[in-house]
C-alpha cells in the first residue's frame, strides 16, 4: 500500500487490501523505487508461492520501466501480483502483463505530462521574475559537508546526512549553479 504524500489518506487502500498476510505500507513517491523502504522489505520478505495484492499498478510504481523490472523480481521469485482494481492485469495470465505493460506506459506518460506542465509553470513564472527557489544547504552545512569528506566520510553518505540528492552537494562544494555565490 502507498500513498505519496504524509497528508493523503490510505483507508480506500486499507479497506480492500485489509485481508492480507502482512500489509507493507508507506507514505513517499512512487517515483524511485530505491527510495522505498517498505518496497525493499517486501521484496526480501516474499517467498515462491506467495501473493503480493495491490489496490492498482500506479500504487506499485510510477515508471514503466520500474514496474516491469519489479514484476520481474517477483516472478523470478515465484511470486504472483494482483491488482484488486483490475484482475485483468494480474500476473499470472499473458493476457495480465500485456495488459500491464500498457498501462504501465500510460502512467510513465501521464506523469512525463504533469513534469512537462510544470516545468512550463516554472519557466514562465521564473519569466515573471515570481519564482525563486531557496538553497537546500547553508554555508554552515556546505562547511560541515567539508570536514567530513576530509575525514574521509563519503559524499553519498555525507548527501543522505543533509537530505539533499548527491548532485546538490556536488553543487553545493563546487560553488556552481545556485551555489555560485554561496561563501562556506
Amino acid at each position: 500500500m502507498r500513498v505519496s504524500a504524509a497528508d493523503q489518506n490510505e483507508a480506500r487502500q486499507v479497506e480492500v487490501l485489509s485481508d492480507v498476510g502482512r500489509l507493507f505500507s508507506e507514505k513517499v513517491s512512487g517515483k524511485n523505487v530505491d527510495d522505498r523502504a517498505q518496497l525493499k522489505e517486501l521484496l526480501a520478505y516474499v517467498r515462491d508461492g506467495d501473493k503480493v495484492r495491490v489496490k492498482s499498478p500506479d500504487r506499485l510504481a510510477r515508471s514503466t520501466r520500474d514496474l516491469l523490472d519489479l514484476i520481474e523480481q517477483f516472478q523470478a521469485k515465484g511470486v504472483a501480483l494482483e491488482f484488486v482494481d483490475n484482475p485483468a492485469l494480474n500476473t499470472d495470465t499473458p493476457q495480465g502483463e500485456f495488459m500491464l505493460t500498457i498501462l504501465a506506459a500510460v502512467a510513465q506518460l501521464e506523469r512525463a505530462t504533469i513534469r512537462e506542465r510544470q516545468a512550463e509553470g516554472i519557466a514562465i513564472a521564473k519569466r515573471n521574475g515570481v519564482y525563486e527557489r531557496a538553497l537546500k544547504l547553508t554555508p554552515e552545512q556546505i562547511a560541515h559537508a567539508r570536514e567530513r569528506i576530509e575525514a574521509d566520510v563519503p559524499k553519498a553518505k555525507i548527501a543522505r546526512d543533509l537530505g539533499v540528492s548527491r548532485q546538490t552537494l556536488y553543487a553545493a562544494l563546487s560553488g556552481t549553479g545556485k551555489y555560485a555565490e554561496v561563501k562556506a
